[in-house]
């Protein structure tokens, strides 16, 4: 959807997947007389890396993956060159891997939405039995919930929010690190994206008694709705702290209408909402890579 945009703006643009270095793609770069020069190719295409306006991070292969023989060097071999040119260059970048790997961890993410303004629930992540089950009954109402989203497995693997009470048994909770949070009965999801200073957020209703918007079909779709100002300032705030270009935050929504914070998505799909609702969020991408601006520092 983006590259649509951007072809309609009559923006060049290249798509380039690390996973094909070196075999189907390649770099080049120099340092001399103070000062560098860079090229990627790939599909037939040449590419200095002082014209490129902005970089699109959008699930990026793992460099040299696609070689006929890859290594743990190789990878890293390929990475190095290929981010470290790209860090060198002065393009703006949707978002920079140095603001988007921290973003990626939830127990951060729940910090920064602490100190953005967000209201956010009660969480905790432990390895320890006793402190789940203080935590359960301090609560009484509790979700179980990946931290770090389904394992890479095949078949895949579907690990929705889990409703439990304080007379579970959490003596499994030493085999891994858990992340428990306070259920917070909800009217409706909320999706908000941030492109750039522009917000688009959606609100779907609920079904009686969900716990996770994701899975399962009741018939309800999304619809656009206008963010609280409580929101916006809170959203800036976080984009700004965490340094990130692009957010895709997911909120629930109760029944006296206030948005709790669950997680920022910092590669959060909008396609979806975007076809329910008419939002122009692939415009708003495609004009922020499009426009000229400062580099990431």
């Amino acid at each position: 959807m983006v590259v649509a945009e951007l072809r309609e703006q009559g923006v060049p643009l290249v798509r380039f997947d690390p996973a094909d270095l070196p075999d189907q793609a390649g770099l080049s770069v120099e340092f001399d007389r103070g000062d560098f020069t860079g090229y990627l190719s790939t599909e037939g295409r040449l590419v200095s890396v002082h014209g490129v306006r902005s970089i699109w991070v959008r699930r990026p292969g793992r460099p040299a993956a696609h070689a006929a023989n890859p290594s743990e060097w190789l990878t890293a071999e390929c990475g190095q060159a290929l981010y470290g040119m790209l860090y060198a260059t002065t393009a703006r970048w949707m978002n920079h891997p140095a603001a988007a790997e921290p973003a990626r961890h939830k127990p951060f993410q729940l910090r920064v939405a602490q100190h953005s303004g967000f209201a956010v629930p009660s969480t905790l992540v432990t390895t320890y039995p006793r402190a789940a089950r203080d935590f359960a009954v301090q609560c009484t109402d509790i979700v179980v919930k990946s931290a770090s989203g389904p394992p890479t497995a095949d078949p895949p693997v579907a690990l929705p929010t889990t409703r439990i009470g304080p007379d579970t048994d959490f003596s499994d909770v030493a085999a891994g690190a858990t992340l428990l949070q306070r259920y917070i009965p909800k009217a409706a999801d909320i999706r908000l994206f941030c492109v750039g200073s522009e917000l688009f957020a959606a609100r779907k209703t609920a079904a009686s008694g969900q716990v996770d918007g994701r899975y399962g079909c009741h018939g309800h779709h999304w619809e656009a709705v206008d963010a609280p100002a409580r929101i916006v300032r809170a959203v800036h705030e976080y984009m700004a702290l965490t340094g990130l270009a692009y957010g895709a935050f997911d909120f629930a929504e109760d029944a006296d209408g206030l948005w709790w914070f669950l997680e920022c998505n910092q590669g959060g799909q909008f396609g979806f909402v975007e076809l329910e609702t008419g939002q122009p969020i692939a415009a708003a991408v495609a004009s922020w890579l499009a426009a000229p601006g400062a580099a990431y520092r």
